[in-house]
């Protein structure tokens, strides 16, 4: 049986959580927000909330499913209580086809078995829903560094950290899609978020002391708008 607020207490603490994932998440909103539906939106895993600190902004009716009670817990503490909160798996829960947005955002690496939680994920969303998937990238320049660095074995491999932290899989577009398509999804927009040649550390480390600012994260961004197969995260906006 897998310890899901052990997972979560994994990432606490800069283990394996730094300023450069927020960074993305930023530059994720940005582009995600002019695909959000109208209605009800529903985020599928929230750690400790700050993704669903951001979407609270844009959509008002928002639930959100966390397995971590911990995890949950301070996510609650973050937002209004307007946001509907589910401390639960998604195997284990139902909901009707109402959700206009739904979120899986640095979650779908984590499902034991991805396509059949996709294909129930599907029957949740309303005729003209979208689905907005968010995953790490296998193929950013970073990781395939690493790989040639000996510090990774291959490209789509599962670190021993990323293990402890609940990763299942590392997604590139093709394994992506193929899942999304094998489950009756239809993507409708993909890309990736920043251009990324160092690891996480090296950025934040870069950024601490001056070497890189705004204006570089904002190129790479660009650039990676050119080439996501080279950016830190890719994502897939997807409907039935």
């Amino acid at each position: 049986m897998r310890d899901f607020d052990e997972e979560a207490r994994e990432q606490a603490g800069k283990k394996y959580n730094y300023d450069f994932d927020g960074i993305v998440r930023s530059y994720m909103m940005r582009t995600f927000q002019p695909h959000f539906g109208a209605g009800p939106g529903l985020e599928i895993g929230c750690y400790h909330g700050d993704s669903t600190v951001e979407l609270e902004k844009h959509i008002r009716d928002l639930t959100v499913i966390e397995a971590s009670a911990e995890a949950m817990a301070i996510a609650q503490g973050r937002v209004s209580k307007r946001v509907k909160f589910r401390n639960a798996m998604i195997e284990d829960i139902e909901f009707e086809p109402i959700f206009s947005s739904i979120f899986m955002i640095n979650t779908l690496e984590h499902m034991e078995d991805a396509q059949s939680i996709l294909s129930k994920v599907r029957t949740w969303l309303a005729d003209a829903g979208k689905l907005f998937v968010l995953v790490p990238n296998a193929d950013a320049p970073s990781r395939q560094i690493a790989v040639y660095m000996g510090l990774v074995e291959h490209n789509a491999a599962v670190t021993p950290p990323e293990w402890r932290h609940g990763h299942r899989r590392t997604y590139s577009f093709d394994t992506l899609e193929r899942d999304l398509r094998k489950c009756g999804l239809n993507t409708i927009a993909r890309g990736g978020i920043i251009f990324k040649a160092l690891a996480n550390f090296q950025f934040d480390r870069a950024l601490d002391a001056g070497i890189i600012d705004a204006a570089y994260v904002e190129a790479c961004h660009r650039l990676g708008e050119i080439y996501p197969s080279f950016c830190a995260s890719i994502y897939s906006i997807s409907q039935k």
